[in-house]
């Protein structure tokens, strides 16, 4: 298929495809390049997944099961936006893979400005949220939108210093699930004045799993990622990591050394990251960074092969592609590489695998022994 609005029946497939075991972005994006279309790829995992050594079926949600889903989210007034349209955010779209779709409720034109992400301690220092409100003030000013999780601490001082001029919360659960309680008359002011973005379900409550695909998603959506006040062991310091991976770039404030919450930004500036006192040195680092605004979405495009050719070379590759797996995690290229063979034959094999749950591939395309 090529970059473009998808059809109702399609988007059901999309919706339906994404939500499958053990399908997750690289996955996707596998099938549907493969096989041309999510319909056409639906109709094919039962028989892939038994290739693989799957003996009981594979879950995949059913229509009416999709439909729902599809139904919830627009009672909410909320879009489903998926990776090959026009609409979906041009930033998140230059991820190898980007998220299939996500949900969005509020201001969709946001999605498509440029961004900044601001994260740090939920237990920040009020001199660390007066920073974060005020930088986020000054980056609207400058013309930016805000991105933040809608924590509690730094994350919600951002998105209330950029409430006039654009913000972006993307949350772990469902663009419904209010986390903190707290939170639920700034949840309703970003989603009137604002945007929420998830790629969990209506519905679905956040859990340990899923912090990690929404932190992708916010230095996804972003420019750059400033680290406010974090410790050493903090989810923020993810965010700055996928940050770094994905190309973006990563400032962080500085700290006293006796404060815990200032190790982890301190850490960061030790290893290379902007040092940012406030929202000039975040302009001047960014002064002839490439912005993606007028790059295509992913085209998922369609590679038209001999499919009984390829099965085939799936069945002579998959027990050595197993064999090169360990616990530990290693590239899609550095499997490739080991095993010796075209890509597509590998990667035909190592989808396989996966969706009989024999091996699995992270969201940043780490493939590992399950």
């Amino acid at each position: 298929m090529t970059a473009g609005p998808l059809s109702d029946r399609e988007r059901i497939a999309w919706l339906r495809l994404s939500r499958t075991e053990n399908v997750g972005p690289v996955t996707f994006e596998q099938l549907v390049t493969r096989f041309g279309s999510a319909s056409a790829a639906l109709a094919a995992l039962p028989d892939l997944a038994r290739r693989g050594g799957r003996i009981d079926p594979l879950t995949i949600p059913t229509q009416a099961q999709a439909e729902d889903e599809f139904a919830a989210g627009h009672k909410l007034g909320a879009r489903l936006l998926a990776a090959c349209e026009p609409e979906f955010p041009r930033h998140l779209a230059a991820l190898d893979p980007p998220p299939p779709l996500i949900w969005a409720l509020g201001q969709v034109n946001l999605l498509n400005r440029p961004s900044i992400a601001i994260v740090g301690a939920r237990i920040a220092s009020a001199a660390g949220q007066r920073f974060a409100r005020g930088l986020a003030v000054d980056l609207g000013k400058a013309g930016h939108v805000v991105v933040s999780g809608l924590a509690r601490g730094i994350d919600g001082a951002a998105h209330e210093g950029a409430l006039s001029s654009g913000t972006i919360a993307v949350l772990g659960g469902g663009i419904d699930d209010i986390y903190p309680p707290e939170h639920a008359d700034l949840h309703a002011r970003i989603a009137a004045e604002g945007c929420i973005v998830s790629e969990s379900r209506p519905g679905q409550r956040a859990q340990a799993k899923d912090f990690p695909r929404r932190n992708r998603i916010i230095s996804g959506l972003s420019l750059g990622v400033v680290v406010v006040e974090a410790e050493l062991k903090s989810g923020s310091l993810i965010t700055a990591r996928l940050a770094a991976e994905q190309g973006r770039e990563v400032f962080a404030v500085p700290g006293s050394p006796l404060d815990p919450r200032a190790k982890g930004t301190n850490d960061l500036i030790r290893q290379g990251a902007a040092l940012c006192e406030g929202v000039d040195d975040i302009l001047r680092a960014l002064e002839g960074v490439r912005s993606l605004e007028e790059s295509e979405p992913p085209p998922y495009a369609a590679h038209p092969r001999d499919q009984a050719a390829l099965d085939r070379a799936a069945d002579r590759l998959r027990d050595r592609v197993e064999a090169m797996l360990s616990p530990t995690e290693v590239s899609r290229d550095e499997l490739i590489r080991a095993v010796g063979e075209p890509a597509p034959v590998v990667l035909a094999a190592l989808v396989e695998l996966v969706l009989a749950g024999r091996a699995a591939i992270s969201a940043e395309g780490m493939v590992s022994r399950r």
